[in-house]
């Protein structure tokens, strides 16, 4: 049975004020909307004011002296008014904000291992972090199967926990970019590093900073993503065009803080390669 709502019905009568006022659904009956940018709602005690039909939100609506944005709808022939309050906008800005940074960090690791393995003159077992076994039909790490030692200086030791996958770890690091050449004695793996040449370290320099310009690119990347999605808020009318500048000069100084961070440590990677 349809329900009919005439112009002396008071929203009183239909809706008792919520215990958190700043999110509740008010609806109104169409005469209300029709007119909604010179309009005052009232229920009950909540008052709702200076909104519009213009756009989706207004941030200049107060809600039992509450600041929220407002967003008008309108379903069959009921006019209904669905208040966003200020902490659902900043939830939405807290939610791209660690979605940058958490991509940020996962993007200095990339550049970390990346540089790890690269070989410099000293043995270090994350040279071998990027190689994957064949183990029973399935690609797992190395590091995952076995130990990894460094007895010395230049020879690492590779004791799989499992000894019949030995052969199937020899075949991996031949088939790496390790430039290494196992020694398989049936019990360990064996890898001697020769000394680099000035020529190969140079090489390798140049490697590193490819990695570390590669860092960078993923890190703007990312703002990119996250400045896109500021910009969809503004849209939506849920931030204001001040608030976009003003998130994303912070988003810059964001981005410039972990581009330093790649920097340190590609200096830090080639004093490594060029030390003799």
């Amino acid at each position: 049975m349809a329900m009919h709502f005439s112009s002396a019905m008071s929203v009183r009568s239909i809706f008792q004020p919520k215990p958190n006022p700043s999110k509740s659904l008010l609806f109104l009956p169409e005469s209300y909307h029709r007119r909604a940018e010179s309009a005052t709602c009232h229920a009950s005690s909540v008052n709702v004011s200076k909104w519009s039909s213009a756009g989706n939100y207004v941030r200049l609506v107060k809600l039992s002296g509450k600041s929220v944005a407002v967003k008008q709808l309108v379903h069959m022939r009921m006019g209904f008014v669905r208040c966003a309050t200020i902490e659902e906008i900043e939830a939405e800005k807290s939610s791209i904000e660690k979605d940058v940074k958490a991509r940020m960090e996962k993007t200095i690791e990339m550049v970390r291992t990346n540089f790890n393995s690269v070989r410099t003159g000293r043995a270090n077992p994350a040279m071998l972090d990027k190689i994957e076994v064949e183990y029973y039909g399935t690609p797992v790490s190395l590091k995952g199967i076995a130990q990894i030692t460094t007895p010395n200086s230049n020879s690492l030791l590779v004791q799989p926990y499992d000894k019949s996958s030995l052969k199937a770890i020899e075949k991996a690091i031949v088939s790496s970019d390790v430039g290494l050449t196992p020694n398989n004695d049936g019990e360990m793996i064996r890898l001697t590093l020769p000394q680099l040449t000035s020529e190969r370290r140079k090489e390798l320099s140049k490697v590193v900073a490819k990695q570390a310009e590669e860092g960078k690119v993923a890190l703007r990347n990312i703002r990119r993503d996250a400045l896109k999605a500021y910009e969809k808020l503004e849209k939506e009318k849920k931030l204001s065009e001040d608030n976009v500048k003003d998130l994303s000069s912070d988003l810059q100084k964001l981005t410039d803080g972990y581009i330093k961070k790649v920097d340190s440590i590609y200096k830090q990677k080639e004093k490594e390669l060029l030390k003799i």
